[in-house]
C-alpha cells in the first residue's frame, strides 16, 4: 500500500506542477462569484427581516428562520452534487490517461510498481483533488449563504462530501476507459455516459412503465441495473441540505451500492491493464 500513496502523491504533485490545483480554485471562485452576483439577495434580506419580525412578535422560534431557506439550501446541494460531477468529468478526464501515456507507463513498469498499484494510486489521487474541489466549492457556497442569510449550517457541506461517492464511483469507469484507450476525450466520454446512466437509472422503475412487453422492456430492466443511482444519492444529498428527515437504512444502502460499483470498476481497470502488454 506504501507503493499506492507513492503513486497517489505523484499524481497530487503533477497537479500542483501543472497548476491543476490553482486553475481548479480559480474557476470555483470565478463560479461562486457569478452566482453571487446573479442570485437575488436583497429578496433573501427581505424575507429574512419579515420573518424574523413575525416570528418575534409572535414570539415563535428562531429556528424556524432556518426553515425558510430549506428550498434554498437544497438547491445549493443539487448544484453541488450535480456540477460537482461534471466539472470533474471534464478537469479530471487527463490525468489517467497522462499516466498511462506510451514511454510513461513503460517507465513506471520498470520500478518496483505493480500494476494494481498504478491503477488504485491514480484512483485515489484523482479521488483526493476532485474532493478536495467538491469541498472546496461547498464551503464557499455555504459561506456565501450563511452571511447573506444569516443561517449558519454544515449541511451542505456534508452533502458535498457524499457527492465525492457518486464521483468516486463515475471516475472509475472512466480508469477502465483509459486502460482501453489513452484519450481524455473518450475517458469524459464514458464519464458522461454513466452520468446519464446513473440518472436514468435512479427513475427505472417509473420508466419502465412507459415499456411495453418485450426485448426493449427487457434490454433497458438490464442496462439500467448496470449504472449506480446518481440521484437517488443526489436526493438524499439535497434532504440532508435541507434538514429533512433522511431514511439512513435507505443512505446506508445507497451508500453500499456505491461502494460496490466502485469496487467492482476498479478491479475491470485493473484487469484490462493487466492484460495488456508494455
Amino acid at each position: 500500500m506504501i507503493v499506492t500513496w507513492v503513486i497517489a502523491e505523484d499524481i497530487l504533485r503533477e497537479a500542483m506542477r501543472r497548476r491543476w490545483f490553482l486553475v481548479l480554485g480559480i474557476a470555483i471562485t470565478l463560479c461562486l462569484m457569478v452566482l453571487l452576483g446573479t442570485l437575488r439577495f436583497d429578496a433573501v434580506e427581505n424575507t429574512l427581516a419579515s420573518s424574523r419580525h413575525a416570528l418575534s412578535s409572535a414570539g415563535g422560534d428562531g429556528h424556524a428562520v432556518g426553515q425558510i431557506f430549506n428550498p434554498l439550501f437544497r438547491a445549493a446541494a443539487y448544484l453541488i452534487f450535480y456540477g460537482g460531477i461534471l466539472f470533474g468529468i471534464i478537469s479530471c478526464a487527463e490525468f489517467a490517461p497522462t499516466l498511462l501515456s506510451p514511454g510513461r507507463i513503460e517507465h513506471l513498469l520498470s520500478l518496483p510498481v505493480k500494476r494494481w498499484q498504478l491503477i488504485l494510486g491514480t484512483f485515489i489521487g484523482v479521488w483526493i483533488i476532485a474532493s478536495c474541489a467538491s469541498l472546496y466549492a461547498a464551503g464557499g457556497l455555504t459561506l456565501i449563504l450563511g452571511i447573506k442569510t444569516g443561517v449558519w449550517t454544515l449541511r451542505p457541506i456534508i452533502a458535498g462530501l457524499l457527492s465525492t461517492v457518486a464521483w468516486a464511483a463515475v471516475y472509475a469507469t472512466m480508469l477502465i476507459a483509459a486502460t482501453w484507450v489513452r484519450s481524455a476525450a473518450l475517458s469524459a466520454g464514458i464519464g458522461g455516459i454513466v452520468f446519464i446512466g446513473g440518472i436514468i437509472a435512479s427513475n427505472r422503475e417509473s420508466i419502465l412503465g412507459l415499456f411495453a412487453p418485450g426485448l426493449g422492456k427487457m434490454v433497458f430492466s438490464f442496462l439500467s441495473m448496470l449504472f449506480p443511482r446518481l440521484s437517488t444519492l443526489g436526493a438524499a444529498c439535497a434532504q440532508i441540505a435541507s434538514s429533512q428527515p433522511v431514511d439512513t437504512g435507505a443512505l446506508a444502502s445507497t451508500l453500499g451500492g456505491f461502494a460496490c460499483f466502485t469496487a467492482v470498476a476498479v478491479a475491470l481497470a485493473i484487469v484490462s491493464l493487466e492484460r495488456q502488454d508494455f
